[in-house]
């Protein structure tokens, strides 16, 4: 069951995945794909994982910055051996997508190899493939200014595609605004409505 949160920065759409994943589970794993640059992110992992210590939630943390299809493999793999035991799988918590995608994109750029597409056929196929709860953070970039430079259109353009194709196999989508989260399915417009 993968449901799909996004929002603007600072919408409240992480705070708002990690209280549903403790209200689903008793466990979980957290799927950082943060590279922290810089020493201000340096800082803001650490207060990230300090408020999830601090909730007194069970997270495991794992960093991961561009394996993430095989990481949710991994993780199926391991909730199928907790359940054929007649345990429960974890909650897993993947935050964020965009990052993840600014990871490849930097990748790829650096390698001049074309890869975004095949690993977005990866993660979604993933996705797809994992049957235990799994929840995804997300951005919406798209809102503002039509970025400057090349590189900034192409991540607007790939993180627009991307949503939407994770957003197609997630039973659930959420848009948080002003720390309001909002149920988009159930808010949808169905063409067999008209």
């Amino acid at each position: 069951m993968a449901i799909l949160i996004t929002g603007g920065a600072r919408s409240g759409k992480s705070g708002f995945a990690e209280q549903y994943a403790q209200r689903i589970a008793s466990s979980g794993v957290y799927i950082a794909t943060c590279q922290p640059y810089d020493d201000e992110m340096r800082e803001r992992v650490r207060r990230h994982r300090q408020d999830r210590e601090i909730a007194g939630f069970r997270w495991v943390t794992r960093e991961e910055p561009l394996r993430v299809a095989e990481l949710l493999e991994e993780l199926r793999r391991q909730g199928d051996s907790l359940a054929a035991g007649g345990g429960k799988a974890p909650v897993v918590l993947l935050d964020c997508l965009t990052l993840w995608l600014t990871n490849v994109l930097l990748q790829e750029e650096a390698s001049e190899s074309l890869r975004c597409d095949e690993e977005t056929d990866r993660l979604v196929e993933a996705i797809v493939r994992y049957p235990y709860p799994l929840l995804i953070v997300t951005n919406e970039v798209g809102d503002g200014i039509v970025p400057e430079y090349p590189l900034g259109r192409q991540f607007r353009d790939e993180a627009g595609r991307l949503n939407q194709r994770i957003a197609a196999v997630c039973e659930r989508v959420f848009l948080v605004t002003a720390g309001i989260p909002i149920d988009l399915r159930a808010a949808a417009f169905r063409w067999e409505d008209m």
